[in-house]
This record gives C-alpha cells, structure tokens and sequence, in this order.
C-alpha cells in the first residue's frame, strides 16, 4: 500500500473521529438503537424464515423488546427501590455490628487496644441524608422542568429510541448488503471474512453474556431467597451484572450477601448457606452457562477482560465501560489474522544470516 493512500486513510480516519466527537451528544439514542437492533435481527430472521413477513417479524421482536421494558418497570425496579431502601434503613444495625463484633475482634487479633470509629455519627449522617432523600428530589426535578431546552431533549431522545430501532430492525439485512455491495471487489471476500468472524464473536459475546448475567441473577436471587436473605433480588441482581467481569460477581455478591446474612440473623452459620448459593452459580458458569452459550470463540482471557473495561472507563467513561468488552473482542479478531499472516510470512520463516 503506497504512502499516499495510508495518509489518506490515516486522514479519513482522524476526521471520522472528530465528526463522532462532535456528534456525541446526539449519538447516544442511535447506538442503543443500533445495539437493540443488531441484538434483536437474528430472531427478526428465524421469524422470517417461519413464514413471516420482514415487517411483521420486526414488529413481533419489537412488541417482545416493549413487554420486556415495560415489565421490568412494572415488576423489577419498584422491588429493588424498595430493597435499597430497606437496605439503608438497615445500615445503622450493620455499623453496630462493625462497632461490637468486628472490631473489637480484629483488635483482640492484633493485640491492641479496642479501636474506636465515630459509627454513631456516621449512622446519624445516614439516616439524615436518607430522609432528605426525597425531598431534594423536588427541586431537581423542578430544576429540570423549568429548563425546556432539556426537558424536550430527553423526551425527543425517548421517542427516539424505538423509533430508530425499528426502522434499523427493518432494513438490517439491506443495510448489511449495500455495504457488502460498496466494497472495492479485490477486498470484499477478506472484508467479508473479517466481518461475519467479527459478528460471531461479537453475536457470542452480546446474547451469551447478557444471558449468563441474566441467569446468574435469577439463581443468585433465588438461592439467597431460599435461604432466608432479604433483599435477595438486589443482590442477587448486582451480582449476576457484577459477573461481566470474572469472579467479580461472586466476590460482590459474597460480601454483600455475607454481610446481610450477618446482620440479618447473627448466626455467623448463614455464611455457610451464602457460600453454597454463590458456590453453585460459579461451578454453573464454569462448567455449563460460559460453555454453552459463548464457548471458546471470544479467546479473552481474564486479565485481558479487566484491563479493557478498566481501560476503556478510563478513556470514554461509562460509554467505555459498556463498549469495552466488544471493542476488544473485535480486535481480538484482527490480531488473531494479523498473527497468522505473520506466522506465513517470509518474515517469520526468514532463516539467520550465517
């Protein structure tokens, strides 16, 4: 590739990224639009190839996408409001239990003199910004009224959003076919190639991930409901997000849940149930949930996964967080190519100078 069409390509590149910058207060509707549809084609098309029209299979996935939304609202988020709340009411109980069991005890281990904390100013700071709560919700909302400029920006990004995705949802596989159809004929089989190894693992990653953390809520959840744990849906439901990241999960859930579990009952035995409930979903991962729904295809090791969403929190925020895991799936594609193409160079198989 000569020199002036790298610059070329290094030139549409930058201005790419410039014009997304500029752009990127108004993107946000269009990628989430763009990921509900991308997520929701493949059902799209096993609808089609039942006998259904595009249109009516689109608006099949798409009254599937409203009903989910709707009951998650409906059902799942009143619960965990009304479990963070209960959990902060509880919160001055587990401050007692920190001041009388668990420091007094690490004291006596390191042999010093019981070590005090201002816990009863802290749960008085709590229980105050708790019960104001509700009250600075008020004026912010207010605040938010009064500016009708962002009030008529939120509700357009609203609207938006499913209004994209079906429109998106309708015409992916056209989509997908003008670009194929544009490319430059001596590169469309590579690029070809590339992509569809790309969507599989990116196919793998979305609708496997997203179903591992969903299951491993519902087990989280239920397990700790069985053994007696209020508040199970809240932790049960942070820890199977939590497991986006390996073992990160059973380690949010174990303390979270251990530490409910203490100062629900007292019985420092519950611990034991909270570790079979959290035993189970892992070795349910390992051995069942990650091999049969993502398999060995996305070849991220561990490691790798933390720095990326590390990474990527880092450099984009939040945004980078979400895109983080794909992002590197994606390149891990394009190094696992470049890494064969090396491999049968003459680079590679150059012999030493004697």
């Amino acid at each position: 590739m000569s020199n002036r069409r790298l610059a070329m390509i290094a030139i549409a590149l930058v201005g790419l990224a410039f014009t997304i910058y500029l752009l990127e207060p108004i993107l946000s509707p269009f990628i989430i639009a763009a990921f509900l549809a991308y997520i929701g084609d493949p059902l799209a098309d096993r609808l089609e190839a039942r006998g259904f029209g595009r249109t009516a299979a689109v608006s099949t996935v798409f009254m599937v996408f409203i009903v989910a939304f709707v009951l998650s609202l409906l059902v799942i988020i009143p619960s965990l409001v009304h479990q963070a709340d209960m959990f902060v009411q509880r919160m001055p109980a587990v401050l007692a239990w920190f001041q009388n069991t668990v420091m007094p005890a690490i004291s006596a281990w390191l042999g010093l003199e019981t070590i005090a904390l201002p816990f009863d100013d802290i749960k008085a700071a709590i229980l105050q910004h708790w019960q104001q709560a509700g009250s600075a919700a008020a004026p912010i909302l207010k605040q938010i009224t009064a500016s009708g400029l962002a009030l008529v920006a939120t509700f357009a990004n609203l609207i938006l959003v499913p209004v994209v995705t079906f429109y998106l949802l309708r015409d992916w596989d056209h989509m997908v076919a003008w670009i194929r159809e544009a490319l430059p004929r001596r590169v469309e089989p590579k690029t070809a190639e590339l992509a569809a190894e790309c969507d599989a693992v990116l196919s793998e990653f979305f609708r496997g991930q997203l179903s591992i953390m969903f299951i491993l809520g519902v087990i989280y959840s239920l397990g700790l409901w069985l053994a007696g744990i209020e508040g199970a849906l809240l932790l049960g439901m942070i820890a199977g997000l939590s497991s986006v990241v390996p073992y990160l999960g059973v380690i949010v859930g174990l303390l979270l849940s251990g530490l409910a579990a203490i100062v629900q009952s007292g019985d420092p035995l519950s611990l034991l149930w909270v570790t079979i409930v959290f035993g189970i979903g892992q070795v349910l991962e390992g051995m069942v949930l990650t091999p049969w729904l993502i398999g060995e295809r996305i070849g991220l090791h561990p490691v790798a996964v933390i720095f990326a969403i590390l990474a990527g929190g880092q450099l984009f925020g939040f945004m980078g967080v979400l895109l983080a895991l794909p992002v590197a799936a994606v390149l891990v594609v394009f190094l696992r190519h470049l890494h064969d193409h090396y491999r049968s160079s003459d680079l590679y198989h150059r012999s030493s100078e004697p």
